[in-house]
């Protein structure tokens, strides 16, 4: 597992945990992000999280688009959407992963991107009922 830390500069640092922190309040599952600026020049993070279905999936994008518009941040494209077992939102620095349980685990792209640095999200408990 890769060592946890804060990302490269406070701007991307606030922008993952902004990203991640709606994930978390839209009950997303299994959130991680990782800054993979040390060997990726495309991008500077990544986040991954878990959708329970379809539509959670499709939600969850909806709102992650809905805060890059409010926020004035580049929003490059999206694939996936429409059969949603796996959704890539590209926000330019960062790339959002929304995956169901069945593809998260068979393209486990934690394994792939294991040489990132993980950020430290800081996100509150999950409360079960």
């Amino acid at each position: 597992m890769p060592q946890t830390q804060k990302i490269s500069t406070p701007a991307m640092q606030e922008k993952i945990c902004c990203l991640a922190g709606l994930l978390h309040e839209k009950k997303a599952a299994d959130i991680y992000a990782l800054d993979v600026t040390v060997y990726c020049s495309s991008f500077e993070g990544l986040i991954l999280a878990t959708a329970q279905n379809e539509r959670h999936a499709r939600s969850l994008a909806d709102h992650l688009l809905a805060l890059a518009h409010e926020r004035n941040w580049d929003f490059l494209g999206m694939e996936g959407y429409q059969h949603s077992g796996w959704i890539l939102l590209d926000f330019n620095d960062i790339l959002v992963h929304i995956f169901q349980e069945e593809h998260r685990s068979f393209y486990n792209l934690e394994g792939f991107w294991s040489s990132g640095i993980s950020v430290a999200l800081n996100l509150p408990e999950s409360e079960h009922a």
